[in-house]
This record gives C-alpha cells, sequence and structure tokens, in this order.
C-alpha cells in the first residue's frame, strides 16, 4: 500500500473536503480494510448538516460509517481474518463489562466504542469491533449489500424492542431510507403494514418495499384518521414506528396505535425538543411509548443473515452509485431531498 489514500473529512457544517491523509495501519488486535463499498446514511446527512454528533464524533474527523471491503493488513493476535477475506465490520462495538452490557442493553454500554472513515480508500478497525462485530461476508454477497448490515440491524433492534409479532398491523410514518427499511423488515417478519408518505415518489417505494396501503400526507385531510380506518372498528395499529423525527409526528404515532398497543419513537428529534401528549389517553389506553437506539452484536448478525440468505430486497434499495471524489456532491443533492434511498460510494 502506498503511504497516503484519499478519504473525506468533515470539517464543520457542510464542509466535507476530499483530502490526503496517512493510510493507517493495524495495531495488535485490529484489521486494515480497503473499502469496497461505503454506504450514504440518513444520520451522516443529518451529522454533514448539523457539523458533529455529539456521540460518535467531532470534526475535524474521517467520515462515514457503512461499509464492507477487503483485508489487506491484520495486526498482531488476530486469528478470524485473513489478508484477502471479504468483510462488513459494523461501526461500534460494546465493553460486555458495564451495568448495561450485562443487562443485555449493549446499545446503551457506558464505553461503546465508535469508528468512522467508511468514505476513504483504506480504513482500520479497532480491536473490540474486529473481535464482536466484524463478519466474513459470502463470495456470492456484493460488498454494498453487505454494508447495509449496520442500518438493518438498528431496524431488526426496533421491530424487536416494538415486541413485533406475525400478524400484527404496523403504521410506519416516514418513507425515508430507514422508514422504508423498516417498512420491509416488518413485511419480512410477516406484518402487515401501512405507510404514512409525503412525496409522490415516496408511495411507489413504499409499495416496493412491502406496504400494503400507502397514506400520503399531502393528499388526506386528516392522516391520523385515514390510517385508524384501515384498521378494524378504527381501533389503530399495533405497532406505531415513528421514522421522521419531529414533534408532529412523534404525535401522530401516539395518535394512531390501538389500546395496548406499542409506540416506537425511532426518529430522534434535535436537542431539546418538547412533543405534548395525552396523558389520559396513554393511561387508561395502556400504551407503551418505547424509543430505540443503535444495534447490538445480536442484531447486526440478524440482520446480516436477512442480507446474506438473499431475503432483504438490498438490490432495489441501493439507488445510486458515485466515485468518492464526488462524496460532497452527493450530500448536497441528499439535502435537496434526491429520489435516491442509499448511494454507494465506490473509493
Amino acid at each position: 500500500m502506498a503511504n497516503q489514500m484519499t478519504a473525506a473529512v468533515l470539517y464543520g457544517k457542510e464542509d466535507l473536503r476530499i483530502e490526503q491523509v496517512p493510510v493507517p495501519s493495524a495495531g495488535p488486535g485490529e484489521i486494515v480494510v480497503s473499502v469496497a463499498a461505503a454506504l450514504t446514511c440518513g444520520t451522516d446527512l443529518k451529522v454533514y448538516r448539523r457539523g458533529y454528533h455529539a456521540i460518535m464524533l467531532k470534526p475535524p474527523i474521517l467520515f462515514g460509517h457503512e461499509l464492507a471491503g477487503i483485508v489487506v493488513e491484520v495486526g498482531a493476535g488476530v486469528t478470524k481474518f485473513r489478508i484477502g477475506d471479504r468483510v462488513v465490520a459494523l461501526n461500534s462495538a460494546p465493553c460486555d463489562a458495564c451495568y448495561y452490557c450485562k443487562h443485555n442493553q449493549q446499545n446503551l454500554c457506558d464505553d461503546l466504542l465508535f469508528n468512522n472513515g467508511a468514505y476513504a480508500e483504506y480504513i482500520r478497525i479497532p480491536a473490540r469491533i474486529v473481535e464482536k462485530n466484524t463478519l466474513h461476508v459470502p463470495d456470492q454477497v456484493p460488498f454494498e449489500h453487505a454494508a447495509l448490515t449496520e442500518p438493518l440491524a438498528c431496524v431488526v433492534r426496533g421491530l424487536e424492542e416494538s415486541n413485533a409479532q406475525a400478524g400484527d398491523t404496523a403504521v410506519v410514518i416516514g418513507a425515508g431510507p430507514i422508514g422504508l427499511m423498516f417498512i420491509h423488515t416488518a413485511q419480512l417478519a410477516g406484518m402487515r403494514v401501512i405507510a404514512v408518505v409525503k412525496r409522490d415518489e415516496q408511495v411507489e417505494a413504499a409499495k416496493i418495499f412491502g406496504a400494503e396501503e400507502v397514506i400520503q400526507t399531502t393528499v388526506v385531510d386528516d392522516v391520523t384518521a385515514a390510517v385508524r380506518n384501515l384498521t378494524p372498528n378504527q381501533r389503530g395499529v399495533d405497532i406505531a414506528i415513528e421514522a421522521v423525527a419531529t414533534p408532529a409526528t412523534w404525535q401522530q404515532a401516539v395518535d394512531m396505535v390501538r389500546k395496548g398497543g406499542t409506540v416506537n419513537f425511532f426518529g430522534g428529534c434535535a436537542a431539546g425538543t418538547k412533543v405534548e401528549l395525552d396523558t389520559n389517553r396513554l393511561h387508561y389506553n395502556d400504551i407503551t411509548l418505547k424509543a430505540s437506539f443503535h444495534h447490538t452484536p445480536a442484531t447486526a448478525r440478524k440482520a446480516f443473515e436477512l442480507i446474506t440468505r438473499g431475503r432483504f430486497n438490498c438490490r432495489e434499495y441501493i439507488t445510486g452509485r458515485a466515485p468518492l471524489s464526488s462524496v460532497d456532491e452527493v450530500f448536497r443533492k441528499l439535502m435537496d431531498r434526491s429520489n435516491d434511498i442509499k448511494t454507494a460510494i465506490i473509493p
């Protein structure tokens, strides 16, 4: 390998630069991966807009976290991987020693180790992620499909935390990349899915990924009533997934769910956001409110299995491809509400 590589470095709000930086080397327990595909992500877009992420990264920093590629260097002590192996490495790994890890909440680990730098020719994978959250990619699985493992792991966990059951009716509010992923994953789990979308092109996308009915917010007068009318006796859905991240849609999700149902606030609103909820309805209707964040090693493996067994519709999900040199242009396009679901950045 050369001493320098091309990489995208985030300096602040909408300030993403393509630069030459040193090629990483593998320390004990680490590996270096030649990135074959890195995917755009709603979280990355949010960070690009804001210029930082309070938990995962502070600029200036290498950017991007959904990737798959080929091992090009192996550090001392690594036995699971060899040079030439095809791998997907997730963006974090828990310590498995703190209070939360011991209580089966590894996503809330006090020492959750994050890794960024997928928009680059090479990336170093820390030892803990090598050990806990790096997986061998079968030869028949395209790299860009394998790179979907991380966001899909978050969605799998979100459905598990919502106590999703086959035969349930779920509404998914939002048809961005994560909303579509929830629609498809819920459909694969045997659920009937109602999608709530805004734009015309999202109607067809929601149907492609498994929504049986689609409510377009710009067409109906009362979105909540429209959803309830699609359930027996207008009782509401069993599960409501909010994937937009606005106070209005958080409130809608609560209004759409049946007595005894579950609401998952998956979309994270900006810090300091307040939401008003009808406490009388929550209490006397025995409604469960749940928020889901991130993934665990177990849900990563469940997501990986959906991909490698060909159950998840990866081909339709990757809607664009671009070279590393165009990554800033890609994010600017996404800010203008591009029709692309996921763009694969190919270094």
